[in-house]
């Protein structure tokens, strides 16, 4: 998961009230539910230091969600609410109701670490519904698409005849050098689209010919992120909102999205595992609380790894304005320049600091649950490293 979207939190300070708030049980007496859930949240961060303004606002916004009902309809399961001095920053809709022993959170760092389980790790995803004459991509997050781009290629010819005649074999010549140019163009713009969202996976859908022409037309950096789906198309009426072919359409988006999950996580396991390992007096993956923090503190975090269920994720750390200004001692982030620093959660201060150095967060199976538990990260924090480390060594 790319955090860019929490940036936000990160470029004002705190202390920060950060609430799950569970809207996925809509009812006749929700309304009334909801205003009494929103007063008690407002008034466990008001005995928790949190500011009166800052109440008022966390309250205003609860008590203003719409309600939902998470994978059973429409709406989103809960929503995350974050808010400092008065104003609601950021707010992000969940996938997954918020356990109830989440409580509205006061404190120096936002508390985003449940947004991993509870928004879903599932990568961005483009689909691109393809003809011979052209494409629309949309972006899928999992909630829905959004159209980001569009290519019209050419428009004659893109049809064949079934005759000999040569002058018509030459006319089919023709007609598919149109197919092979227009694909050209629909996988240029599928890489602008790519490398403006960041997209982690592409869906093709749509003429089976052209769709393959696309694929062999991307960059070959793209190739292995693009999977093809027989469902759905670009001609109107060919996947409707709301019908068996558009729900089709979207189970092969999904089983694309958890295949490149499982398999993204079961890689980075795999290098964390072979990393860890000393090679030439080096190693390219840490874990534990203390080679964490050093390795924030340098920006050499390329992928952050958590286990829910780790015990160092509520280790006390302290921390300052900036997100390398980490440590594990009050005076040491003295040392870094900050005169002021405070307390912080351990996967708090590391999730800051991947989010604002560009690293990735992923969210590893609890070690009960996987069959590599004995290999998982110590205490549930580890790290996949920019470049390999030796401490002191040349």
């Amino acid at each position: 998961m790319r955090l860019g979207h929490l940036q936000p939190l990160y470029d004002r300070p705190g202390p920060w009230a950060s609430v799950y708030f569970d809207t996925s049980h809509p009812d006749e007496s929700a309304a009334e539910e909801q205003e009494r859930a929103a007063r008690e949240a407002s008034r466990r961060l008001e005995r928790q230091g949190a500011d009166q303004a800052t109440c008022r606002a966390v309250y205003d916004r609860l008590t203003a969600l719409p309600p939902g009902t998470g994978s059973a309809g429409a709406g989103p399961a809960g929503w995350a609410v974050f808010a400092t001095a008065g104003e609601v920053v950021v707010e992000t809709p969940l996938l997954t109701p918020p356990p109830l022993g989440e409580a509205p959170c006061w404190s120096g760092l936002p508390h985003v670490g449940p947004l991993l389980e509870l928004t879903g790790e599932d990568p961005s995803c483009l689909v691109a519904y393809i003809d011979r004459t052209g494409a629309d991509v949309e972006l899928h997050d999992g909630r829905g698409g959004d159209r980001v781009g569009s290519v019209q290629g050419r428009q004659w010819p893109v049809h064949r005849t079934a005759s000999a005649d040569w002058s018509e074999r030459h006319f089919q010549l023709k007609t598919e050098n149109t197919w092979e140019q227009n694909a050209a163009l629909i996988a240029d713009e599928l890489r602008v689209c790519q490398e403006e969202t960041e997209a982690e996976l592409l869906v093709l859908a749509g003429d089976p010919r052209e769709r393959r022409a696309v694929h062999d037309h991307l960059p070959k950096a793209l190739r292995p992120a693009a999977v093809e789906t027989s469902h759905g198309g670009r001609a109107a009426g060919s996947a409707p909102h709301g019908t068996h072919a558009a729900r089709l359409l979207e189970e092969d988006v999904d089983e694309a999205r958890a295949r490149y999950t499982r398999e993204r996580d079961e890689a980075a396991l795999e290098r964390f595992r072979a990393g860890r390992t000393p090679s030439h007096g080096r190693v390219e993956a840490a874990e534990g609380v203390p080679a964490l923090v050093d390795a924030a503190r340098e920006h050499r975090i390329g992928s952050l790894l958590i286990r829910p269920d780790g015990a160092d994720l509520y280790r006390e750390v302290w921390v300052g304005a900036e997100p390398d200004q980490l440590a594990l001692r009050r005076t040491d982030v003295q040392y870094l320049g900050d005169t002021r620093p405070f307390p912080a959660r351990a996967d708090d201060a590391l999730i800051r600091s991947a989010a604002v150095t560009g690293a990735e967060v992923l969210t590893l199976p609890p070690a009960e649950g996987d069959p590599h538990g004995g290999d998982l990260p110590v205490g549930g924090l580890g790290a996949l490293l920019r470049w390999p480390y030796g401490g002191d060594a040349d």
